[in-house]
């Protein structure tokens, strides 16, 4: 959250008017932070503010369906953090969600905001890299070994495929999309 408000200072079409959280202190500190007055202790208190025209959703993934449920319910906007639910049956109930409120709803995944990202995608659109045959997306980072963290809890979204493999899954399509025209 902290990275993504420090983003939304050189943001020319949006600014952090609000920090809610539901662990004590949280809000407060992050909004002391950043300078913003208006900090919540409840997700229900943040959507109730009329002044707010969408939310981004940083807990972990495990904790995403139910204020991305509760954001669409009061017709806010909504950018969730990577990756957007724990599964396939959750993701549906989420892009109904937005479909039915008529809301914006994005994964945040940083990379697809990137130029060279969008250059890549323009290029492979134009043809300029020829055929795209097959696509090969790696990620990988050493973050030590802690058995307590979640990274390494299963009920809390940690492994390979929630936790970082999403990366990879989601350049491809990217990639694929951008081949096929999309």
């Amino acid at each position: 959250a902290k990275v993504f408000a420090n983003g939304l200072r050189f943001a020319k079409t949006g600014q952090l008017t609000a920090v809610a959280s539901r662990t004590a202190g949280k809000a407060d500190a992050l909004a002391d932070l950043f300078g913003v007055e208006k900090r919540y202790d409840s997700y229900e208190a943040i959507l109730a503010d009329e002044t707010i025209d969408a939310v981004y959703i940083s807990t972990i993934h495990p904790a995403h369906l139910e204020p991305v449920l509760m954001a669409a319910k009061a017709g806010k906007h909504m950018l969730v953090e990577k990756p957007i639910a724990m599964n396939a049956a959750e993701t549906a109930q989420m892009i109904a969600a937005a479909r039915e409120n008529d809301l914006f709803l994005m994964e945040a995944f940083m990379y697809r905001c990137h130029p060279q990202i969008a250059k890549l995608v323009e290029l492979i659109q134009e043809g300029a890299i020829g055929e795209v045959l097959v696509v090969r997306s790696t990620f990988g980072y050493h973050a030590g070994f802690n058995p307590g963290s979640r990274a390494y809890n299963r009920e809390l979204g940690g492994g390979g495929i929630l936790d970082v493999g999403c990366y990879p899954a989601s350049m491809a399509r990217l990639v694929a999309g951008a081949a096929a025209g999309k």
